[in-house]
């Protein structure tokens, strides 16, 4: 699959900006913009993006297949939507996909999303531990995500969620992402500070991987989760942009890194995973593919949200990977624009319109939003 005509190196900031390839800080914090746009939102628009001449040979590329999505509410019997409840689709006898509710009580699972064909007969959803009555509604491509094709259920004795949220920051740290650490050093402390204010009553926890490219002098490092949000700050602040060479990364290092060293609270009412990166991973080397998949699948299973936030980089190839992370995780897409004025053009988002927002601004709406 071609380049799209873009060139690496597009996206290195300006000395005006925000300092450049190598990341000398500059500049004001809360001056990068960026949008947002969610596909499991807008499923009409994913599918024909799926199904057109000009992006369906992604999903190959990616070994990664969102056609068959079966969409799941969930309530308690005054029409309170209930977070964190266990829903898992199987086909027969065999568990297939399995999610945690967000704090909408909200969930989407996958009929086999790594291979594109796939049966969709003989299905059921547990929740909760029991097993339900009826077949639930396969979305179809090409509609609005409505009621009609929403499986909603209302139950009772569902365990409360507990009052609290993880969210994890993971970063690619190779020499082309100096700018974006440099966002990080200076705005996440009053993105942190918003958020706390918002939202008092959760007990909100933070967490760090810091990750480059086999050969480094690292593949990925990691702060653990910690109330005290003065520390993952501090350990952000040690951090700096070196190393990559070729342009994909160690982003399958970087999910299972996230996954298994950090200590994710599965009955909290939230969990993000925001992973800025300007690079793919290395689609071509082998058992890449295979370990993203079972990072999906795992992030899935602990309802885990990956928010990916495209800084830069040349391709649609690593759009398009970042777009599947989110849709299948039940997360959303950020990627940056050029409103802002400071560095190279940045490459333009195959979506439809959107509201440009500071990215400092769009980052505390996201989090307040999954969490509240």
């Amino acid at each position: 699959m071609g380049d799209y005509g873009y060139r690496e190196g597009d996206y290195s900031m300006s000395e005006a900006g925000w300092g450049g390839q190598g990341g000398r800080p500059g500049g004001q914090a809360g001056v990068l913009t960026a949008g947002e746009w969610n596909d499991l939102d807008h499923w009409d628009f994913w599918s024909g993006l799926m199904t057109s001449n000009e992006y369906e040979g992604m999903s190959n590329y990616w070994r990664l297949y969102t056609p068959r999505r079966v969409a799941v509410r969930i309530a308690d019997a005054a029409g309170k939507r209930l977070p964190a409840v266990r829903v898992t689709l199987e086909q027969g006898q065999e568990t297939i996909w399995s999610a945690l509710t967000d704090n909408l009580g909200e969930a989407s699972l996958w009929i086999d999303p790594f291979h594109a064909q796939a049966g969709t007969d003989d299905l059921a959803l547990v929740i909760d531990g029991v097993r339900q009555e009826g077949t639930p509604v396969v979305t179809p491509w090409d509609v609005q995500l409505t009621d009609v094709n929403m499986n909603f259920y209302w139950i009772t004795g569902a365990k409360n969620a507990e009052k609290k949220a993880d969210v994890a920051f993971i970063v690619d740290a190779t020499g082309s992402m100096g700018d974006e650490i440099a966002f990080l050093k200076k705005d996440l402390v009053n993105i942190l500070d918003r958020v706390k204010g918002g939202q008092g009553d959760i007990e909100l926890r933070t967490g760090t991987v810091f990750y480059r490219d086999e050969g480094d002098d690292y593949v990925t490092k990691y702060s653990q989760f910690t109330n005290d949000y003065r520390e993952t700050i501090q350990f952000i602040s040690m951090q700096h942009a070196q190393g990559g060479g070729d342009h994909p990364e160690a982003v399958h290092s970087a999910l299972n890194a996230a996954l298994q060293n950090l200590h994710w609270n599965e009955s909290a009412r939230a969990r993000i995973a925001f992973l800025i990166l300007d690079a793919p991973a290395h689609q071509d080397h082998q058992g890449v593919i295979e370990s993203i998949q079972s990072a999906i699948r795992n992030y899935a299973k602990y309802g885990i949200k990956i928010i990916p936030v495209f800084c830069s980089g040349p391709s649609k190839e690593c759009e398009f990977m970042c777009r599947f992370f989110a849709v299948l995780t039940g997360g959303t897409y950020v990627f940056l624009t050029d409103d802002s004025g400071v560095g190279n053009d940045h490459l333009e988002a195959s979506v439809g319109q959107f509201q440009v927002e500071p990215l400092n601004d769009l980052l505390v709406r996201l989090i307040a939003k999954y969490i509240g």
